[in-house]
């Protein structure tokens, strides 16, 4: 018995830049997971296990109060331009705050940075879902979701093996550095589509060039 698996993995030009960036988003992400409990609790003065909770809640609790306000403002305004800034803002925000762990030696610069990170993921995840969302393929809306969310779990896996590796080889600096670059590189990525928010004017046909605006035609 001969079975035949035909994948089509083409899709759109917006879809395929939103991919993009997620992974290079979620591998820099992935490159900090492993090792960054340990990093705290070796390179942080006074921090404890307790201190990793406390990090771990402050990004939780703060991304998840501050997304819905986010996401019900940029679905009261038309278009997706303000989707773009934001989207735009909260990866800057995550490469800006992966690259300061690089510095961080103090418990209270922990929590601040923690902070920043969240803030841009709080801006990120409803910006991305939602220009994600309105430029699906259409009847592909489940592979386009299942392509990114494979791509963003191979590429976060791979970078956590090589995390441990590379803070035991490089530092823990590197690994913070090399995370933000990447989160950067997610943004420039997005800005390759800018598009999105500024789409290209429609051509007016010669009848409506030579027709008054303020005729209503």
């Amino acid at each position: 018995m001969k079975i035949k698996i035909n994948i089509d993995i083409k899709v759109g030009r917006i879809v395929k830049y939103f991919v993009l960036s997620d992974l290079f988003l979620l591998a820099g992400w992935g490159f900090i997971d492993p090792i960054f409990s340990v990093f705290i609790v070796e390179k942080v003065v006074g921090a404890t296990l307790a201190t990793v909770g406390m990090v771990a809640g402050i990004y939780w609790i703060l991304k998840s109060i501050l997304q819905i306000p986010i996401a019900n403002a940029l679905d009261q305004r038309s278009g997706e331009k303000d989707d773009f800034i934001a989207l735009i803002a909260g990866l800057v925000l995550a490469g800006i705050s992966a690259i300061a762990f690089a510095w961080v030696r103090q418990v209270w610069q922990l929590y601040f940075v923690q902070a920043v990170h969240a803030i841009g993921f709080a801006l990120y995840v409803p910006s991305w879902s939602a220009i994600f969302s309105r430029h699906l393929d259409k009847d592909r809306v489940s592979f386009d979701w299942s392509l990114d969310s494979t791509v963003s779990g191979f590429s976060a896996g791979f970078m956590g093996l090589l995390g441990g590796i590379a803070a035991a080889v490089l530092g823990f600096p590197a690994v913070f550095i090399m995370a933000g670059m990447l989160s950067l590189a997610a943004a420039v990525i997005i800005m390759a589509v800018p598009d999105v928010a500024l789409p290209k004017p429609v051509a007016r046909t010669v009848e409506e060039e030579k027709t008054p605006a303020n005729l209503g035609v």
